[in-house]
């Protein structure tokens, strides 16, 4: 297959000013770049006032937590933003490596009996995808949450030093089979007293392997600051490269997200962070639990919020909530109440806001993800053009259209090229994506092609040579 896009203005990935020139795509490949007035080929695009750029990286997708890879393999919502690759395996959890062919910790984003496993190593599972023919490209980090659950269990206790050595292993046959690196969730339940000795020693594999560690902070909120201090000597004691994953000012919160920001300014080694222009985090429904409540896996807090004396002291803990800041994203098993906001929940029971929150609880036996409206926009908008940020989506909304959104947003803050870069050759980078991220000869064929770039539409997506 031969395509041929004429008169469009390049913007090539790596901030450099824009050019018009003809581009020539043969097979999977940018065959060449220049000026061919006489050149034929099986397709040819009329690129007189559009822009063409690489395809967008999203580095922080939940497709593989949804299971939306396997359910919806064209990724069409991806498409219509001009993402071309995307990143899975984040916050600790990966659909690969399996030791025991199980998915329980991406259970709380999904239904994990929906799918069939037949892989178990991770080049066994990137075996599973080629056969399924997905609409964009598809790469994962390792999850420190899946390892570890093979591991020990639901058991909450330091790993052994065996049991670390073998840890070790798998994650450096795992990286090296293609995982791009590594990932923490450290946050959540099963891994919130992780110690730092056995981060540092997965860190040292993964600089082994020249990866990419991305944490989910261990506390976003007023343990922020402790938690990014943690994170750079990580990077300071290992070499790796490190992302900070949805690194967001939540409200309430911003003179610690400012101090931690200045943090990362100022460290000398290679931790970025990922942004998402939405002004809601995508979280599990237990996330909203005061902190010593999150104790166990979700049987053990659902019990908890059955004893009428615990319910009463967790209702008083409760953050204040107003009707619209909740949104139910996904509840497996009651999906009628997907998109209802906890306003009108609490109206339905005829009961205050908190205590609705805590019945829903119990009801999706906490397996239930929201949208919960608590991100400072105007310190987002800092952070998406921040020289050490990276954009992602960072959720199952993809409705919401995140790379055009950020485009957007940045329209007079960053010039176009600087922009693209952001979302192309940057992360290109920073993952060792080989020959993508760039629109340059023998580079893959990932293209988007729009019109205004100050409010871009998508008209046409190349994904490895092929029109979608």
């Amino acid at each position: 297959m031969t395509t041929l896009i004429r008169s469009v203005k390049v913007i090539d990935g790596t901030g450099k000013p824009a050019y018009t020139a003809d581009v020539l795509v043969e097979n999977k490949k940018i065959a060449a770049i220049g000026y061919f007035p006489n050149k034929t080929a099986e397709k040819i695009i009329d690129g007189m006032g559009y822009y063409l750029a690489p395809g967008f990286i999203d580095i922080h997708s939940d497709a593989d937590h949804s299971l939306s890879i396997f359910s919806n393999p064209e990724q069409k919502e991806y498409l219509a933003q001009g993402v071309t690759t995307i990143i899975g395996g984040n916050c600790g959890s990966s659909l690969a490596p399996l030791l025991y062919g199980t998915l329980e910790s991406i259970q709380k984003w999904a239904d994990i009996n929906q799918i069939n496993v037949d892989w178990q190593t991770m080049a066994d599972f990137l075996k599973v995808l080629e056969k399924r023919n997905l609409g964009v490209n598809f790469f994962t980090l390792v999850g420190h949450s899946t390892i570890r659950r093979s591991i020990v269990g639901e058991a909450f206790r330091d790993l052994t030093d065996k049991e670390l050595e073998v840890f070790k292993k798998v994650l450096s046959e795992a990286l090296e089979q293609g995982g791009l690196g590594f990932s923490t969730g450290l946050s959540y339940a099963h891994s919130q007293r992780t110690s730092f000795k056995e981060i540092e020693a997965l860190a040292e594999v993964v600089k082994k392997h020249d990866g990419v560690y991305a944490t989910h902070l261990r506390n976003e909120k007023e343990g922020l600051l402790d938690s990014i201090n943690e994170t750079i000597k990580i990077a300071e004691e290992t070499g790796a490269k490190i992302i900070v994953s949805h690194f967001r000012p939540l409200i309430g919160n911003e003179e610690n997200f400012k101090q931690a920001l200045e943090l990362l300014e100022k460290t000398k080694t290679e931790t970025f962070f990922d942004v998402y222009p939405f002004d809601v985090s995508m979280m599990p429904i237990y996330k909203l639990l005061p902190l010593w409540a999150q104790n166990g896996g979700l049987a053990l807090m659902r019990e908890q919020l059955l004893d009428h004396q615990l319910f009463q002291r967790i209702l008083r803990e409760l953050p204040p909530l107003k009707k619209e800041d909740l949104t139910i994203a996904s509840a497996p098993g009651n999906e009628f109440l997907v998109g209802k906001n906890i306003g009108e929940i609490a109206k339905n029971q005829g009961v205050p806001i908190s205590e609705a929150l805590l019945k829903l609880m119990i009801t999706t036996r906490l397996k239930a993800l929201v949208f919960y409206k608590n991100i400072n926009m105007d310190l987002v908008l800092e952070s998406l053009i921040h020289p050490k940020s990276f954009i992602s989506s960072n959720t199952i909304r993809l409705q919401e259209k995140a790379f055009l959104k950020f485009l957007q947003m940045v329209n007079g803050k960053l010039p176009i090229e600087e922009a693209i870069r952001k979302i192309t050759s940057q992360p290109a980078q920073m993952f060792n994506l080989q020959e993508r991220g760039m629109i340059k000869e023998s580079f893959f064929a990932d293209l988007v092609m729009f019109k205004n770039p100050n409010a871009p539409v998508i008209e046409v997506t190349i994904i490895n040579g092929q029109i979608k």
